[in-house]
């Protein structure tokens, strides 16, 4: 074979083993697992509140609030529903016993509806509408177990009822959801005292959930508790309260002043 010939094939040869060597390390680095990447949340605290399921309802019916009778369900929206006493399916609105603590258990043993007033305890949470619903109950834990009282779960208005179960109930014992916040935080909450130490979820179950925090930031501000007319400043670092102190109530102005 001539010279010629001889280096063009060569360097053939040599140009088609440069190229699959190249096609080779492309496939190669393609098809070969590269360092995982890596999860951003991966070591972010989880907050063992955030696990907790709790169960809705869905009620949209007179014959879903009726499926309580007989049933436990546990406060806990505190602090927002204002409750009466039930003298046979009506309540004298004007008189409002108090409000329902947070993680109190009621024990369900009626339901009726009544002509609501525009304004006052019974429409903080609950709209008056044409109607309220009032759900009829007695407090097993408290020192009159038999008496009967009621409190507004939802209105009807222009042909349709809403209702709030679902926001201000739990429908499993809280005490069990949230069993590893341990017997001695328990203890304190279900007193409704605030402890430090405590988180914003547990000091909202055991003061109430009529708060005006300082910012968004959960668990890293300063939040003031109604504490059902009693208010409290609690300060949170890292969702552990590591101040508390007692706010003086606004003073009631006279409806007459001195002049």
């Amino acid at each position: 074979m001539q010279k010629g010939p001889k280096i063009a094939i060569a360097a053939t040869t040599v140009m088609v083993l440069l190229v699959g060597l190249r096609v080779g390390l492309i496939y190669k680095a393609n098809h070969e697992a590269g360092p995982a990447p890596k999860n951003p949340y991966a070591n972010l605290p989880v907050d063992p509140d955030d696990n907790v399921f709790l169960r809705k309802e869905y009620p949209d019916s007179l014959a879903d609030q009726r499926s309580l009778i007989g049933k436990t369900v546990w406060v806990s929206a505190g602090g927002q529903l204002a409750y009466y006493s039930d003298k046979g399916n009506h309540v004298d609105y004007a008189k409002p016993i108090g409000n329902l603590l947070g993680a109190t258990p009621l024990l369900i043993k009626g339901v009726f509806e009544q002509k609501a007033p525009a304004s006052g305890p019974a429409v903080f949470r609950i709209p008056a509408g044409e109607r309220q619903v009032l759900l009829a109950f007695t407090m097993p834990a408290s020192s009159h177990p038999a008496t009967l009282y009621a409190t507004p779960v939802g209105d009807f208005q222009s042909g349709s009822y809403n209702f709030v179960n679902d926001e201000v109930f739990f429908y499993d014992d809280p005490h069990k959801l949230y069993n590893f916040w341990g017997p001695a935080m328990w203890s304190t909450i279900d007193k409704h005292q605030a402890v430090l130490g405590m988180s914003e979820n547990q000091a909202m179950m055991s003061l109430g959930e009529v708060t005006t925090p300082s910012s968004d930031d959960t668990g890293n501000r300063t939040v003031l508790f109604d504490n059902n007319g009693h208010p409290l400043r609690i300060v949170f670092v890292n969702n552990k309260a590591v101040k508390i102190t007692p706010v003086p109530a606004p003073a009631q102005t006279s409806a007459n002043p001195a002049k």
